[in-house]
């Protein structure tokens, strides 16, 4: 039988029960008839249980989300989803450096023609140009005096590279160990003498039984081990920036959350997509439209789906944090609310800040943090890591406290740990690339997404593709796998070059 992942209502349910009690819902009268019929709890890795559910099973557990949903939220005030709302409870907003006008902030345009209504034309991804510049940037570590607006200017090509370079080598380094313990992890890497991690992860060396203990993830391990990589393997890591290019190259940035419905449809395969986006995906294909199909039947629509779509944000609104999380509010919204939502704004704003070259990592996190609901979860799980960082000396120590925080209470793909997991790796390694992507792997949970964010922020800032050690990128051969669009086999070059035509158009 076939056992679809992240969609079917008995394996939602476990999920959503532990979404409401996080979002400030009482779920307990719920939770007691789903116990009482003998519901199972929500798998802890995959996204379905192993065994079926029997038909009365899965009609009570969809009457049961329906119910959930119904039921009022103690933090709906301070956990706003709406633009205007969160704008409302941000009082350090960041003010817009160059004058130009807020984009709508409804969720869907006065019209809003059906999808697929008008297909729009492919854009070619211009592979096989090479498109390599040379320069320096980078940063000086010298923040601009706060709320001070200056005019945005575009990074350099090379920045841009580095930062695609810098999220695919630490996608690349997280993938093998996804949905490990933090046990496995650190165990299967000082097997090899690799931790703190200076390199890929290896299998050369590992005891049988430590591998029969914690293998490798199932789905990467012939293609981002060190022995098996060659050119960046497919992940959707890569592949939510490169359908973000779409949406800007077709939508410009006045996109709505239903243009990018539409690039999804046009260009990403329905199985490439994982939970939030896959419910989102399901929502639309049942004649659901943005942001309903966040909210219906969507039991993680506060995991980090929407913080790695962020990038590109960033990338194209150099010098404009507001513009930037502006513009990841309305991509988030599709599949995403609150904290999900919270996640990527953060990260926008972060990379906005970074892409000038004039921040250290410490002011574009603080920066990034002006655009979220300062009493939100998110927030405090940011602050609370960083402060750890700024604490400990030892980055296993931070790990263990933020685990000891979260681990227990949040599912290992959850945007507020995560959020916070990347913003210590960030703090503690000082903004330096391979401090940066070691430490948000070394740190468990969501492994490839977190060194991925952290990789694109801590490259970006070292300003050239130059500046990361070829260790790391010497094994992607600037070459991108990937199932959207035309963009398999482009290299990273050329995306900086897409990228930054689109940071610079007008």
């Amino acid at each position: 039988m076939l056992r679809l992942t992240w969609v079917q209502p008995e394996d939602l349910i476990g999920h959503e029960l532990r979404q409401a009690t996080q979002d400030g819902r009482e779920p307990s009268a719920v939770a007691a008839r789903w116990q009482a019929a003998a519901g199972p709890e929500a798998p802890q890795h995959a996204g379905a249980s192993a065994t079926p559910a029997s038909p009365y099973l899965r009609l009570l557990a969809t009457d049961l989300l329906d119910e959930l949903a119904d039921l009022p939220s103690r933090l709906s005030d301070e956990e706003p989803t709406d633009l205007t709302r969160i704008k409302s409870l941000c009082p350090d907003w960041p003010p817009d450096p160059a004058g130009r006008p807020t984009p709508p902030t409804h969720e869907q345009p006065p019209h809003t023609p059906a999808l697929h209504e008008h297909p729009p034309p492919h854009t070619p991804a211009l592979r096989g140009q090479s498109c390599r510049w040379g320069g320096t940037g980078g940063r000086d570590g010298t923040p601009s005096a706060p709320g001070r607006a200056t005019t945005p200017r575009a990074p350099h090509p090379a920045s841009l590279e580095a930062a695609w370079l810098g999220r695919a080598v630490g996608c690349l380094l997280g993938k093998p160990v996804e949905k490990l313990p933090l046990t496995g992890i650190r165990q299967l890497a000082k097997a090899t003498g690799n931790w703190p991690l200076k390199t890929y992860f290896t299998a050369h060396g590992v005891p049988q039984d430590l591998l029969t203990r914690y293998p490798w993830n199932r789905r990467s391990a012939t293609t981002s081990l060190a022995e098996n990589i060659d050119g960046m393997p497919e992940d959707d890591d890569l592949n939510y920036p490169l359908l973000n290019l779409l949406v800007l190259q077709r939508h410009t940035r006045a996109f709505t959350p239903t243009d990018v419905a539409t690039v999804w449809l046009d260009e990403l395969p329905a199985g490439r997509t994982f939970t939030a986006e896959r419910i989102a995906y399901r929502n639309l294909l049942s004649g659901l439209e943005p942001p309903l199909t966040a909210r219906h039947h969507n039991p993680f629509r506060e995991w980090i789906g929407a913080l790695i779509r962020a990038d590109v944000h960033g990338w194209t609104n150099p010098g404009d944090p507001a513009a930037a999380a502006e513009q990841a509010h309305r991509d988030a919204t599709l599949t995403h609310t609150a904290n999900g939502v919270y996640a990527a704004m953060f990260t926008a704003a972060v990379i906005a800040t970074a892409a000038t070259g004039d921040h250290d990592v410490h002011a574009c996190l603080r920066t990034g943090l002006t655009v979220v609901p300062p009493r939100s979860r998110l927030a405090h799980a940011v602050r609370q890591a960083v402060e750890l960082a700024h604490r400990h000396t030892d980055f296993d120590t931070v790990v263990d406290a933020l685990h000891a925080t979260y681990a227990a209470t949040h599912h290992w793909v959850h945007a507020v740990p995560n959020t916070a997991l990347i913003a210590a790796a960030l703090t503690h390694a000082d903004g330096d690339f391979t401090g940066s992507v070691r430490r948000a792997v070394s740190g468990g949970w969501d492994t490839d997404s977190n060194g991925a964010t952290a990789g694109s922020i801590a490259g970006l800032l070292t300003g050239s593709p130059r500046a990361l050690p070829e260790h790391w990128t010497a094994p992607l051969k600037n070459r991108l796998a990937t199932s959207v669009g035309d963009f398999h086999g482009t290299g990273f070059d050329t995306l900086a070059h897409l990228t930054h035509l689109e940071a610079t158009r007008p």
